[in-house]
């Protein structure tokens, strides 16, 4: 996490004019610290929140949110300068009509610090790529923005086909519920599986939907008359210790392969081989911060076998080897 230490990550979330309502809230909802624990920090401990999050607005003034209502900064527009991430929430009008930005919000734009990270949900992207931040890059939107996205930043990659793309420095994703699965990702990466999982089981959301995930599924919920493929998903994470086919899936969902496969896909926006790959990678990251495992073992108990497997599939997943992994999240050990 980029912040000086001995302080809070600070977070600044931007409220435009017409910010999409739900969006405005949600970094408070998902980065505040009684999200990530209701008694924490100790008023004894002395220790200080992961995050704190402020929100700002281009004139120091309320805005008028996409519900009609009004919002109030709770802090000069000036904490931008010391942002450690700022967040952009979506918008409506006319930054989104015809992908320019108004000289001041340009000005209030670059005073960010040049390490700062930037974050966009839904159609907040329009801001990054106007402020060239998105230039050569892939980038996503919600989907029925795709269009107007593509005329104005013809240097933006965009891909409106998945939840959230992550750069490091730079994240966008997609629509309302996309915003939500990026800051799980942002705690996961920031603070580990353990402090996402507990503040997606406080808002009752999916701990974890992979970025490359599709924007838009079929039938997001199953016809009643659908056996459905949840109850196997269920006995996967039960048996990831072991090893488990495709076959295996349809054969406990009592469906052929093919019908097993197009159910997964219209339930999850997913193949059930990614789905389960994600869930083994999971489950390894879980015990490399919480246990004391060796890495062999680690694999084991992800069903994948080796810890050559297991270094390889990690590695893809977020960039580091399992020693490295353990060793950032728990750098007590040696």
């Amino acid at each position: 996490m980029r912040h000086e230490p001995g302080r809070p990550h600070l977070v600044v979330v931007l409220a435009l004019d017409t910010a999409v309502a739900f969006e405005v809230g949600l970094p408070h909802r998902f980065l505040r610290a009684n999200a990530l624990d209701p008694g924490w920090p100790g008023p004894a401990t002395g220790a200080h929140a992961p995050y704190d999050v402020h929100l700002v607005t281009l004139d120091d003034g309320p805005v008028t949110t996409s519900a009609g209502y009004a919002v109030l900064p709770t802090h000069p527009n000036t904490e931008l300068a010391r942002a450690d991430t700022v967040v952009v929430p979506g918008i409506n009008g006319d930054i989104v009509a015809t992908g320019s930005l108004p000289d001041e919000l340009r000005t209030l734009a670059a005073t960010a610090r040049p390490d700062a990270r930037w974050l966009s949900i839904c159609t907040g992207a329009f801001v990054l790529a106007a402020l060239g931040k998105l230039d050569g890059r892939e980038a996503t939107t919600h989907w029925c923005h795709a269009d107007a996205f593509r005329r104005h930043f013809p240097r933006v990659r965009l891909n409106a086909d998945v939840l959230y793309v992550d750069h490091g420095d730079v994240l966008t994703s997609a629509g309302n519920a996309a915003g939500i699965d990026l800051l799980l990702h942002v705690l996961r990466s920031d603070l580990g599986t353990e402090a996402a999982n507990r503040v997606a089981r406080g808002a009752v959301v999916a701990p974890w939907r992979a970025g490359g995930q599709a924007q838009f599924i079929d039938r997001p919920v199953p016809d009643e008359t659908d056996a459905g493929t949840g109850p196997t998903r269920a006995w996967v994470l039960e048996h990831l210790d072991e090893p488990i086919a495709l076959t295996d899936m349809a054969r406990h969902a009592g469906t052929s392969v093919r019908t097993f496969t197009r159910r997964f896909r219209e339930e999850t926006g997913e193949t059930a081989g990614s789905w389960l790959a994600r869930a083994r990678v999971d489950r390894a990251r879980h015990l490399l911060e919480t246990t004391d495992l060796p890495v062999d073992r680690v694999a084991a108990a992800a069903g994948f076998g080796t810890s050559a497997s297991l270094r390889q599939h990690l590695s893809v997943a977020v960039g580091l080897p399992p020693l490295a992994y353990r060793r950032t999240f728990r750098p007590e050990l040696p």
